[in-house]
């Protein structure tokens, strides 16, 4: 057998894993790693993995205000970038809820979005991703059509990060489950700058088999392939259709490698920005995950 041996630790048991010998050169795929220290060591984590691409928070994830950065950092930031060609993308913090109607509410949730926005732009992050959020009872319509303003909003204001949105798995109240509702708030928008990231954890939640070619022909029918700019690359803990966020390792969830191959060898998908989002515990290996991911893009 050709390839390479990885070990994937799977809860202290070790798995070998052969993986097919492949330059990986331009694949764009990397985990979400941390800021703490500094927000230029996220390329030592991610260089130290292996990765190509990177997701990050650009501020402190779990508040509404963007913690100071001065010139040198965002400096060291940019040589990191450079040195390392590793793609970043960045997330929004969770607080920020752009679906919602609440006046006071949705006006921070934008001002947020701006600002994130405007930090990517200084760090020179092409990409902004973001949940839609939840129409906190006040219908599907209408948090989506706050979304839709909240995102132009942002996009009149000048900037230059193209904001993704991400994909919801169906939960009480949430906006952007299915495909067809990313594709009715790109119409509403009407903005090249408007883009998607799809999270194969929240797609198989909502229902759809991703391992299922008719299927994955459906979606892309409704929602342009060539507007996805980024995948979320995680595995389920709960069944098809379950509606429960709840991410799992590459295999060792209910969606599982075959159904993952499947999907990322599906049109360009292979070509976007692939970003693990899957759980980190002394369990598993982080670096050879990623290896597996690698494998099945091929």
């Amino acid at each position: 057998m050709s390839g390479f041996a990885a070990k994937y630790l799977l809860f202290g048991k070790a798995v070998i894993l052969w993986l097919p010998l492949k330059i990986y050169g331009l694949m764009l795929i990397g985990r979400h790693v941390s800021i703490a220290g500094g927000i230029d060591k996220a390329f030592d984590r991610a260089e130290l993995l292996g990765c190509t691409a990177m997701q990050i928070f650009v501020t402190n994830p779990r508040g509404w205000e963007l913690s100071r950065m001065n010139s040198q950092e965002i400096a060291e930031f940019s040589r990191k970038s450079r040195d390392t060609g590793i793609m970043a993308v960045a997330h929004m913090p969770y607080l920020p809820n752009i679906a919602s109607s609440e006046k006071r509410i949705f006006s921070k949730s934008v001002e947020s979005l701006v600002e994130n926005a405007r930090r990517c732009d200084e760090l020179g992050i092409k990409y902004l991703v973001t949940h839609m959020g939840s129409h906190m009872g006040n219908g599907r319509e209408k948090g989506l059509s706050m979304v839709a303003r909240a995102v132009s909003n942002a996009i009149d204001s000048g900037i230059k990060a193209m904001i993704l949105l991400e994909n919801e798995a169906g939960h009480k109240n949430s906006v952007g489950d299915g495909v067809e509702e990313l594709a009715k708030v790109y119409e509403m928008v009407g903005d090249r700058r408007l883009g998607f990231c799809l999270d194969t954890c929240h797609l198989f939640a909502y229902g759809y088999d991703i391992g299922n070619r008719e299927v994955l022909d459906r979606m892309f029918e409704t929602l342009d392939i060539g507007k996805v700019r980024a995948i979320h690359l995680n595995d389920a803990k709960k069944g098809l259709g379950s509606h429960l966020d709840r991410h799992a390792n590459i295999g060792l969830g209910e969606i599982g490698t075959d159904r993952i191959g499947t999907f990322l060898g599906y049109g360009s998908i292979s070509s976007k920005i692939i970003i693990l989002e899957t759980p980190v515990d002394k369990g598993v290996d982080e670096k050879a995950e990623l290896q597996l991911a690698k494998s099945l893009m091929a």
